[in-house]
């Protein structure tokens, strides 16, 4: 089935990606819609790469292949770097549930490396590489950190509409769940740093930073996602060993939660 016939299967009947997530599987309706492609969005801090890799954890931990593509920061480094998770089993990079791929590697096998701007006929190669990983391991759900990065190469908006539209439909076509994660700057009015990505994305997750009384809070919104009812009430974010955990952000006030980590 593709793409468009998926979108028309009414809510209670789609398949759903659970992300493990307690309270964002509760917010969508019983978790993501499979198959869907959506933007993690933020800057800098929000916890986006952190809430991105636990997405890959559950889904290991249910024995469903998956992989993380690091664009600008070495995997090995990233791993260091995120909130340590209680229920991580290091037998799930061993038994290749869960993967680590970086970007750069693929463009030096592509002869991309030291390229200023992709041509069309290198886009192909790049979603051809990225569909040979999907089919090779049977992956179900995928992470890009960050697709902006990516884009950053393609420059034009024609190439960037071209790259995330065939992406989109590769990933979904192949029945795989992606997070696509979308940098943005604090004071940027919209959810993507190009303004393709959001309007072609299934879904939209909208991460921030938000100041109260001396606090800095993260805070989590779903935009929009396709496929299901969804709450688009704003929540606060707190990351912590037992994983992502969210509570309804209180008018005049933040949630009823301690300070997290970075991530």
């Amino acid at each position: 089935m593709n793409k468009k016939d998926m979108s028309i299967i009414p809510d209670r009947k789609r398949e759903r990606c659970v992300t493990g997530i307690d309270a964002l599987d509760t917010i969508l309706n019983g978790g993501i819609p499979r198959a869907n492609s959506v933007l993690i969005t933020g800057s800098c801090g929000t916890g986006k790469t952190t809430m991105s890799l636990e997405f890959l954890v559950h889904g290991a931990l249910q024995e469903e292949k998956c992989l993380f593509i690091s664009v600008t920061e070495d995997s090995e480094k990233m791993l260091n770097n995120v909130v340590p998770y209680d229920f991580f089993d290091e037998s799930l990079i061993e038994e290749d549930y869960l993967s680590f791929v970086d970007m750069p590697d693929i463009y030096q096998e592509l002869g991309l490396h030291e390229k200023s701007e992709f041509s069309f006929k290198e886009i192909d190669g790049l979603i051809s590489k990225i569909e040979e990983f999907v089919i090779q391991d049977d992956i179900k759900r995928l992470v890009i950190d960050s697709v902006t990065s990516v884009c950053f190469q393609l420059k034009t908006e024609e190439k960037i509409r071209d790259f995330m539209l065939r992406l989109m439909k590769t990933l979904s076509s192949h029945g795989c769940t992606s997070l696509l994660v979308s940098e943005i700057s604090p004071e940027e009015p919209r959810y993507s740093q190009y303004g393709v990505e959001e309007a072609i994305a299934d879904g939209i997750i909208m991460m921030g930073n938000l100041e109260r009384q001396g606090d800095l809070l993260r805070t989590l919104q779903v935009v929009k996602m396709r496929g299901t009812d969804h709450s688009r009430a704003k929540y606060v974010l707190d990351l912590t060993s037992v994983g992502v955990l969210l509570v309804p952000l209180l008018k005049g006030g933040g949630g009823d939660m301690g300070g997290g980590k970075d991530g």
